[in-house]
């Protein structure tokens, strides 16, 4: 059995007592729903003198209507958030990237701020204490070698966030606290594009708050590809947002992929096949077909590189034309038990 291994655990009653905690303690890192930090830390991966819970900052919870946007706590549930009536009339496309993550019992637990801070996952990385000693542990651990491209100075881990590329597509942004102040910033801006050092935030920071849009013109979609329907790591992610004028031309275009790279890829290519165009199948088609120049998939999860590269132009045509209003020649994507 794999146990939890010493460490102080501090439960925050508010986010000042979080953030105090986290400026005054060195080597300490802030829980939310645990799905993610307790196994890793049991096996190994994280370690931390000091263990900040978030489970009793009653203010972090739940979605509400402010207006012109929907704001949701840091540490409100994905079951929250997937059966909001809310967040499924406004921005559905979010509400199926977060129902698609993990499990129902594993939702239960895990937050949307949690799930946005997801560590990057890989191969050679996510595994027993035991195989990673075997080959001398890699750049993401102890280790001086990224084992999935050995000659490169940099670690290559992949985003595992579902509800990211969904949130960056739609124009989503974060807020974040800490003991010297707080700002808000867009989802994107979050992330950095480095296995090891995939988040920009500051490690006193503390995401508190997502700030969502409400629903505009934009046709949106989410398609996951992962080996089974439900409980598995995604291997892709994508996640379009596309705005079209009265004659269907295509005046603006977000488009997301996850599990591909270290953080959610922007997708300028297909973004660039698409405006100014008719959103029809021909140029949905064009657009899917340059898919592949924004996002190279290494041999660090699942499946192996060629086919889900391959993958990476079937996704971007069905998220498409899905969001187009168009038939998909292929089953429609499932996203838990019994759809």
């Amino acid at each position: 059995m794999l146990r939890l291994p010493s460490f102080q655990l501090v439960r925050a009653e508010s986010v000042d007592d979080a953030a105090r905690a986290l400026a005054n303690e060195s080597d300490t890192r802030i829980v939310a729903g645990g799905t993610d930090l307790w196994p890793n830390m049991k096996r190994r991966h994280q370690k931390a003198s000091t263990v900040v819970s978030l489970a009793n900052v009653a203010e972090l919870r739940g979605v509400k209507d402010t207006g012109g946007e929907i704001r949701i706590g840091a540490m409100t549930t994905l079951t929250d958030i997937h059966d909001s009536e809310l967040v499924l009339a406004e921005q559905p496309a979010v509400a199926r990237a977060v129902r698609s993550i993990s499990s129902p019992v594993l939702r239960n637990m895990g937050t949307i701020g949690g799930n946005l801070c997801l560590d990057t996952r890989c191969t050679y990385y996510n595994q027993n204490e035991e195989w990673r000693q075997s080959i001398n542990y890699c750049m993401k651990e102890q280790g001086e070698t990224c084992w999935v491209a050995p000659n490169s100075p940099r670690c290559w881990a992949i985003s595992a966030s579902d509800s990211a590329p969904a949130l960056c597509a739609i124009g989503a942004r974060v807020r974040l606290v800490s003991t010297d102040g707080e700002r808000t910033i867009p989802l994107p801006e979050l992330y950095h594009d480095d296995g090891i050092d995939y988040l920009a935030k500051r490690p006193d920071e503390i995401l508190v708050e997502v700030i969502v849009p409400k629903a505009g013109v934009a046709k949106t979609s989410f398609w996951k590809l992962r080996r089974r329907a439900s409980i598995d790591f995604a291997v892709l992610t994508v996640a379009p947002a596309i705005t079209v004028d009265a004659s269907n031309t295509v005046t603006d275009a977000h488009i997301y992929m996850g599990a591909v790279g270290s953080f959610p890829i922007r997708v300028h290519e297909s973004e660039k096949a698409l405006l100014g165009k008719p959103f029809d199948a021909e140029t949905i088609a064009e657009a899917a077909r340059v898919a592949r120049k924004d996002g190279t998939p290494l041999n660090n999860t699942d499946f192996i590189p060629q086919w889900r590269s391959r993958m990476i132009e079937r996704y971007m045509e069905a998220a498409l034309r899905e969001a187009a209003g168009l038939e998909v020649d292929r089953l429609a994507p499932r996203h838990g038990f019994g759809e």
